[in-house]
């Protein structure tokens, strides 16, 4: 027997029975099964019973009672069997129809206008599934897309995990990177248990810092541990939980940040860590490379002082001071340090830090006296493609001017630069016979240390004079140190730059004491000059306008009759000469980083002394022969005998 059943809620539902025959127990049958599905008056709720009833049939009932049109699809085909001991509130009904059409391999896809199509479950995907969000989520076996946001957790590291968790006929879990989102599809039962899921382990992704300041043990030190410790317990339980610490060395703490449950671990084992140790520390000797431990000593020392002021209260810094110990043992060039391990570690980066290879600077520097009459002329040495750059106060003259006219008027102190060949500049000195060089130094010394120069002698001086018993007198002398000084100390600046701190000072004894002052002692003349220059490296700077006046009685006579005692005074005049002479200081520093820059520096000098020997020999030999020739000359010797001297010579010239 097949029933079809037509459901509303109006109470004059009628049911059309097809049959051959009616009977009495067909009757009674008709009756009860009436009564089953007339709903109470005014509850509207249902209760129905199917057995191997057609599908379609079973659709078209529930859309009539649902208001909606239905959209069979053609491969829906079958009976189904349905038997409720309870009956149906509205709300309930429509969940009761998709979850029969679910066991059976169909599924609803709401359309608008009230339309519903059924389809197979299998072909859902490819419909215009509906999409909903959390405000408005979807109940039953409705099939329903949804999109999700991910805060904590990377989608696609949970999307594996959920498409397990889908339907297996045609649900569907995609993900999109760069969202971080996840696109879910399926029946919305399934969907909303997703959801929950993802919002429990997104959830999870906890991003809570919290800040632990330390007390004994090194934020840095602590943190290495802690991290290492939780890397080994990911690998051993076979997952890893997300957490991580930083050591923030400012200030001794160290920050934890991650899920609740590992916070918490790590925690525990900083706070672990984080206790005083032996009293004593750890000692160390380190072997210094470059730097004196003595210099480094008080350093360190200061270093130490504000470290552990930094990083301990101040009721305990007193006492951590005391178990600190820096020690520099000069034989061996060390420093001995006693302290606990996080200072000790400090003190470390700081001497490697200083005990670094110094660079060098040569100085090298000409010391001439120029005759004022001279007019400071250095001839084609001056005249260069690239002219010196002077500067001259209260001259009037031009900064670009070059030097041999700049210095011609030169009457006080004046510095300038020349960027000529130092070899060049040398030549054009020493050949002039009215320059007289005094000094030409040349001094290797570390950046930033201070270099002397000092050739002289030291000039007794009476300080004072007493007369003994017996007149015996008793002096008391002392000594002054009189001749050519200089002083020089570069610090190298960026860009091959360097400062020369310069002091120099030549002094001597005045060949004639002052009107007055013979009586006194003897009489000094000095000339200081003490100045700071920035010059490049390889650059010449000159220090010039230091004049010093000396006056002589030169005598003119008539031979014979300006000697005559008396009547030879009207022979010979005597008259008053005072020569000026002009005292500069021609400096050049050169920066000397690597060694094999001293190597070409030094072979450099070397070549310069044997240039100079073999010219002076040369002239040796030369005045020799001259004397040899004059004497063979006078005692008739033959010039025969000479060949061997003069052959010899010309050899050694060329």
């Amino acid at each position: 027997m097949t029933f079809n059943h037509n459901l509303t809620s109006s109470p004059e539902q009628k049911i059309i029975i097809a049959s051959s025959s009616l009977s009495y127990f067909g009757i009674l049958m008709l009756f009860l099964l009436y009564s089953l599905f007339i709903p109470q008056a005014n509850a509207e709720t249902y209760s129905a019973n199917f057995k191997n009833t057609d599908i379609t049939e079973f659709i078209n009932t529930v859309s009539k009672n649902l208001n909606k049109t239905a959209i069979i699809d053609p491969a829906v085909k079958g009976t189904i069997s349905v038997r409720s001991y309870q009956t149906l509130e509205p709300e309930r009904y429509y969940p009761f129809f998709l979850s029969v059409l679910e066991v059976y391999g169909f599924t609803v896809v709401n359309m608008p206008g009230d339309i519903i199509k059924i389809i197979p479950a299998k072909n859902a995907k490819g419909s215009a599934i509906p999409l909903i969000d959390g405000e408005n989520p979807s109940e039953g076996d409705e099939v329903v897309m949804r999109v999700v946001s991910l805060h904590n957790v990377a989608a696609k590291e949970l999307a594996p995990l959920l498409r397990q968790l889908n339907d297996a006929a045609f649900g569907t879990v995609v993900h999109y990177d760069p969202s971080n989102v996840l696109l879910l599809t399926g029946r919305a039962a399934v969907i909303n248990q997703l959801v929950a899921i993802i919002k429990n382990v997104d959830s999870a992704g906890d991003h809570t810092v919290e800040t632990i300041k330390l007390q004994f043990a090194s934020a840095t030190e602590v943190a290495r541990i802690a991290q290492a410790l939780h890397k080994n317990n990911g690998k051993n339980t076979g997952g890893r939980m997300s957490a991580s610490i930083v050591a923030d060395e400012r200030t001794n703490s160290v920050l934890i940040g991650g899920e609740e449950q590992v916070r918490k671990r790590m925690i525990g084992t900083v706070l672990e860590l984080d206790t005083q140790g032996d009293i004593h520390g750890n000692t160390k000797v380190i072997y210094l490379k470059f730097a004196k431990a003595e210099s480094l000593l008080d350093i360190l020392t200061g270093v130490s002082s504000n470290q552990q002021e930094g990083k301990n209260p101040a009721g305990s810094t007193a006492a951590m001071m005391k178990n600190v110990v820096i020690k520099a043992d000069a034989q061996t060039n060390a420093l001995i340090i006693n302290a606990t391990p996080d200072l000790l570690r400090d003190l470390e980066q700081v001497i490697a830090q200083l005990d670094i290879r110094r660079a060098q600077v040569l100085v090298e520097a000409i010391i001439v006296e120029v005759q004022d009459d001279n007019n400071l002329n250095l001839g084609v040495q001056w005249f260069n493609k690239q002219n010196g750059g002077t500067h001259f106060p209260d001259m009037g003259a031009s900064a670009s001017n070059d030097l041999s006219s700049a210095l011609k008027n030169v009457t006080g102190l004046a510095t300038g630069f020349y960027r000529g060949n130092w070899s060049g500049l040398f030549t054009a000195l020493r050949t002039n016979n009215q320059n007289d060089i005094l000094a030409t130094p040349s001094i290797v010394t570390l950046d930033n240390m201070e270099a002397e120069f000092s050739v002289g002698q030291e000039v007794p001086i009476l300080s004072g004079s007493q007369t003994t018993t017996g007149d015996n007198i008793f002096r008391t002398v002392d000594r002054k140190s009189v001749g050519i000084k200089l002083k020089v100390k570069p610090q190298i600046n960026k860009g091959d730059s360097v400062l020369l701190e310069i002091e120099q000072e030549v002094s001597s004894v005045a060949a004639k004491a002052p009107n007055g002052t013979g009586d006194l002692g003897a009489t000094f003349n000095t000339r200081t000059v003490k100045n700071a220059v920035m010059v490049g490296s390889n650059n010449i700077v000159v220090v010039g306008g230091l004049l010093d006046s000396t006056s002589h009685d030169v005598t003119s006579k008539v031979p014979l009759l300006g000697d005559i005692p008396g009547i030879g005074a009207l022979f010979r005049s005597t008259t008053q000469q005072t020569v000026k002479r002009n005292l500069m200081l021609f400096i050049r520093p050169t920066i000397i980083r690597e060694q094999d820059s001293y190597i070409d520096v030094s072979e450099r000098k070397l070549d310069k002394f044997q240039q100079e020997q073999d010219t002076e020999r040369s002239h040796a030999d030369g005045q020799r022969i001259k004397e040899n020739l004059n004497k063979a000359l006078s005692d008739g010797q033959s010039l025969k005998d000479l060949r061997h001297d003069v052959s010899a010579f010309y050899a050694k010239g060329a």
